[in-house]
């Protein structure tokens, strides 16, 4: 290794999210064994830096690579990713007498969408461990992702998705190089096949928390969040969720930001709220106690929500949980309706799975859930114009 490439990183090791037993950092991991769980990285925060430092560093989610596990700067794979807008929905903040609403826009990041962080943290570290073949299974935008990143790198990609996603994100995954296999049904039976790729070629399966780092590119928003709104935190966090690994990683990212010091012990943390797909919400039915065969679940015009089975589903309920918030789940009729809605309001083309949150909103401020005097944040996802043949 380079000596000059070396990185700062404060990467300690991996560590199971339900029993903590350690898993070493430096070998090829996928998740936990011993639980059949998420594996998570932990940092050392002995060697605290300062976060003044962040002004010299560059205006990618990289900015962050001291509390991120790439130890050498020569494998990071990077198109440009993160330091995504943060906007304001001032017309309908307005016209709905609200407080503040405000939208970080992930449809900036390279590919479209905030996948783009996920899959250059987990290439990066593929290219790390010398891995030279990847598999995912994906509902859409994943594939375009870990597509670019793995052209990029170097690394064959071979893509699973469901036969019924626009074509836009086929074609785009075939751009890049990758091999694309389609699947009738929805991303679990996308998953089946990549298990079988995995066992009978030897590719690495970077499936949603079946490997640690995806989570820690997601992460990344968290600190965005905090250093673009001068490390005051919204009161309430709408995340659309399919795999939840953006949710989890959000909140990940501010414990981590409590321990460096850049946020206060005592900061009032938000309240993270999963918003689901009416016809594909197994989080919610979870959360809920209610059980359902996952045959019942369908898929989705917001294809990241039509995930019938979250890997992280437990990790997904602990944020919720502590931070004391909610569920809502929307229709595909108002999803199409809140992505023309923002739209014409606002000159802002939403992905279906950002507009749910919109319509999300509303409905958790007529329950009374949320007040209209609260600062609420809103992640979309991702950019509306791969949808477009199924919005117009």
């Amino acid at each position: 290794m380079n000596a000059t490439a070396v990185l700062d990183s404060h990467v300690s090791h991996l560590t199971c999210s339900e029993c903590n037993t350690r898993y070493s950092i430096l070998e090829v991991q996928g998740y936990a064994l011993c639980c059949n769980k998420p594996l998570v990285v932990a940092y050392d925060y002995n060697n605290e830096f300062d976060k003044a430092s962040l002004l010299s560093q560059p205006n990618t989610m990289w900015r962050y690579a001291s509390m991120l596990p790439v130890l050498n700067s020569d494998n990071i794979v990077s198109l440009g990713e993160g330091m995504t807008e943060i906007l304001s929905l001032k017309n309908l903040r307005k016209e709905h007498g609200l407080s503040s609403v405000l939208v970080k826009d992930e449809g900036s990041n390279p590919t479209g969408s905030f996948k783009a962080r996920g899959l250059s943290m987990a290439i990066s570290k593929a290219k790390e461990l010398d891995i030279d073949h990847c598999v995912i299974p994906t509902a859409g935008n994943a594939g375009g992702a870990m597509s670019a990143y793995c052209a990029a790198a170097g690394i064959k990609a071979t893509v699973v998705m469901p036969s019924h996603t626009p074509l836009s994100f086929k074609q785009e995954c075939e751009l890049y190089g990758a091999e694309l296999l389609l699947v009738d049904g929805l991303i679990n039976k996308c998953a089946v096949v990549a298990s079988e790729i995995e066992m009978k070629k030897g590719a690495f399966n970077v499936s949603t928390l079946k490997e640690p780092y995806r989570l820690e590119g997601k992460k990344t928003m968290g600190y965005e969040i905090a250093e673009q709104l001068n490390w005051k935190l919204p009161d309430v966090i709408l995340y659309p969720t399919g795999g939840g690994t953006g949710l989890i990683g959000i909140w990940k990212a501010f414990h981590e930001m409590i321990s460096l010091g850049w946020l206060k012990p005592d900061v009032k943390l938000p309240r993270m709220v999963v918003v689901q797909a009416a016809n594909c919400s197994p989080v919610v039915d979870f959360l809920k106690g209610v059980e359902k065969d996952i045959a019942l679940y369908t898929e989705s015009i917001g294809n990241g929500l039509a995930v019938p089975v979250a890997f992280g589903q437990d990790m997904i309920a602990r944020v919720v949980a502590e931070s004391g918030g909610t569920t809502v789940t929307v229709t595909d009729e108002a999803m199409i309706n809140g992505v023309k809605e923002v739209a014409e309001s606002e000159g802002i083309l939403m992905a279906p799975e950002g507009a749910a949150l919109w319509k999300g909103l509303l409905r958790l401020i007529d329950q009374g859930e949320v007040s209209r005097d609260e600062k609420v944040l809103m992640i979309n996802t991702g950019g509306g114009y791969k949808y477009l043949e199924h919005l117009v």
